[in-house]
């Protein structure tokens, strides 16, 4: 039996053991072994049971004087002991012995300079699948000439942790060895674990190979090939945004920006389905299909069609699948350099506007801040929207200190001139529970005339609280909604709302960055 390796993970008695499979082969090997059921579509559905989102808290590095210094040590990057990795790793690797294993050898950076080989081993064929659609897939040539891997991951949810004896805090762990080279996730079957930790070790390397790493989507001009980027957590609209059938997409949520152009991380997309609207979402909706994963999306038992409003499992439906399942994708994914850079934030208070324009300044300012609120499924425990600030629109995945990323970003924005917007995709006419999500058709126009330049040509009006500039109106967008306080019956209530959200800007900029520069304190909210 061919063991492609993994007995150097201490892995030296597997049921079997096979790499790279098709997605057809895969999807056959989880309806066998019970992981899940097909979709009228042909999609594999899974459950992934107790953890239907990331679990942050469970989430550690390890530390060790190779890698001590360049980490941010704190609450987000959680310190563990290379013996207590071991530990698990350990028990892990005992968990494994007689089981079926998957390996799955693919790519992380589309760019040839930057590319990173992954190994990633899973206990599940339907994580398999998964993974397989998210990374970039190598040709046959490149998987017989493949080598040693840079990274692994080892997946194996089906491991309980035991916080008392494990040293963490539930029966999951996601931990990571940088010096090591390896990632642990164990007790979680939620598949966002597995690229979100690809994500974070590429967020360490990248810098030091003077790349710019991005928790952003990316998408260009089909006749220009002009770039642009979307910043953004996880439900700001980052894959609905930049899957626009009239741009070709780059990719979906990770990329880098070096002194060439921007790259994707990934060779897949993974989005929301919840309450998916074939009419408006027509490129995400047609991607399900054979060879997809959807997570936790509710079958009709008799039909198998998906019922994409059924939140019983959680709102946090999601669906993996390949790249060149969007027809205008570029493949390979890279682009040139951004000519538009797009923050964009779901704000539950209701009182930002629904786009604003960013000076250089500004556009530090509100990088490093990355106000958003976290939407009902994202994590675990999020039922409702919680404003938060998540530095650099993916503080969750970025081990470095954020000046090292938002210099890089300031000297790029800089240097090629990008024009930079701060757009809301949340609330408008009062915060959540009053108001109304901002309709997705009028965030695209107002993103269709930020790229295509033509909203520069409108007049632009000056938010003294939120010291942005907003312009008053834009092509197919009505001009009533351009600005929030026009869209609140209660004007006093708007005025003691965007008071207290600005107040909430002050605080967690004076706590979290007090040695930032005084132009940049300066760009910020006005309490």
């Amino acid at each position: 039996m061919e063991t492609y390796g993994i007995e150097k993970l201490g892995i030296i008695n597997p049921k079997a053991v096979y790499r790279n499979l098709s997605p057809a082969v895969l999807t056959e090997a989880a309806l066998r072994r019970g992981e899940g059921e097909l979709s009228d579509t042909g999609a594999l559905v899974v459950k992934t049971g107790k953890y239907t989102g990331r679990s942050p808290k469970d989430k550690f590095i390890v530390d060790t004087p190779a890698v001590h210094d360049k980490i941010a040590w704190g609450k987000v990057n959680v310190p563990t002991s290379r013996e207590k990795f071991n530990a698990i790793k350990a028990k892990m690797v005992a968990y494994l012995q007689g089981h079926e294993i998957f390996i799955f050898d693919g790519y992380a950076g589309a760019d040839p300079a930057c590319t990173k080989k992954f190994r990633i081993v899973n206990e599940l064929a339907c994580q398999n699948l998964f993974i397989h659609n998210l990374l970039i897939r190598p040709t046959p040539e490149q998987l017989a000439n493949y080598g040693e891997p840079d990274f692994v991951v080892i997946a194996a949810p089906g491991f309980k942790c035991i916080p008392e004896i494990d040293s963490v805090h539930s029966e999951a762990a996601i931990m990571i060895d940088y010096e090591a080279k390896t990632v642990l996730i164990a007790g979680s079957a939620y598949s966002g674990e597995i690229k979100k930790s690809v994500f974070s070790v590429m967020n360490l390397l990248m810098p030091q190979a003077g790349v710019l790493p991005m928790h952003c989507s990316a998408n260009m001009d089909p006749v220009t090939k002009e770039t642009a980027v979307f910043f953004g957590l996880s439900g700001t609209g980052k894959t609905t945004l930049s899957a626009d059938p009239n741009r070709i997409l780059i990719g979906d949520d990770e990329h880098g920006w070096s002194d060439h152009g921007i790259f994707n991380f990934e060779g897949g997309c993974y989005a929301k389905c919840i309450k998916l609207d074939p009419e408006g979402e027509p490129e995400i909706y047609n991607a399900i299909k054979f060879g997809s994963v959807a997570e936790n999306v509710i079958l009709d038992p008799e039909t198998r069609k998906p019922n994409y409003d059924d939140n019983t499992l959680t709102d946090n439906t999601r669906v993996g699948y390949p790249i060149n399942y969007i027809s205008n994708a570029a493949i390979p994914g890279v682009g040139g350099i951004p000519k538009v850079v797009i923050f964009l934030t779901a704000d539950s208070f209701g009182v930002l506007p629904p786009i604003s324009r960013l000076d250089k300044n500004a556009a530090m300012y509100h990088f490093v801040t990355g106000f958003t609120s976290k939407v009902a499924g994202t994590e675990r425990g999020i039922t409702e929207p919680v404003p938060t600030f998540s530095t650099l629109f993916g503080e969750p995945f970025m081990p470095m200190d954020p000046n090292v990323y938002a210099n890089m970003l300031g000297e790029r924005i800089e240097k090629y001139n990008t024009r930079v917007y701060l757009v809301n995709t949340g609330w408008t006419g009062g915060p959540y529970g009053t108001g109304s999500r901002m309709k997705l058709r009028y965030t695209r126009a107002m993103v269709t005339a930020a790229l295509n330049g033509s909203l520069e040509k409108a007049a632009f009006k000056h938010d003294k609280t939120f010291n942005l500039d907003v312009p008053q109106s834009c092509p197919d967008v009505p001009a009533s909604i351009m600005n929030p306080r026009d869209t609140w019956a209660d004007k006093a209530a708007y005025d003691a709302t965007a008071k207290k959200l600005a107040g909430m800007f002050q605080k967690n900029f004076a706590e979290k960055y007090p040695n930032m520069p005084k132009n940049v304190v300066d760009a910020g909210p006005k309490a």
